[in-house]
């Protein structure tokens, strides 16, 4: 399988946005669903949200509303549109292959980028 990459992180202040984008080799066998985690410094990795091949959607509370995630199976590209931005949301962004769908998609991760970096500064 070709590798994950991530881009469009970067530095931005409080309320603003960004788009972290993801090319993936599209669902190759055992892959039910795409999506991002992150890890802020010093923590713990969380599930930010993930779509299906039935482009169902599942977010985290902490970024519903505010973060959108979306694929083109053409391009085979992962996007994160991210509003409303928060000090709370600085964190390295890694895109991500799961064996699973939904609100399971943290527990079976198969494949992850190296990640891009999001700051947020208040």
């Amino acid at each position: 399988q070709a590798p994950l990459e991530e881009s469009g992180g970067g530095s931005v202040e409080t309320g603003g946005s960004l788009t972290l984008s993801c090319i993936f080799s599209g669902y190759t066998e055992g892959t039910y669903s795409i999506g991002w985690f992150r890890q802020a410094p010093g923590k713990e990795r969380e599930p930010v949200a993930n779509i299906d091949n039935f482009d169902k959607t599942t977010y985290a509370d902490s970024v519903k509303g505010r973060f959108t995630i979306s694929q083109d199976n053409a391009s085979k590209t992962l996007y994160l549109q991210m509003n409303n931005l928060a000090p709370e949301d600085t964190a390295t962004y890694y895109c991500a292959k799961s064996r699973l769908r939904g609100i399971l998609f943290f527990q079976a991760l198969d494949k992850w980028g190296p990640g891009t970096l999001v700051t947020v500064s208040s």
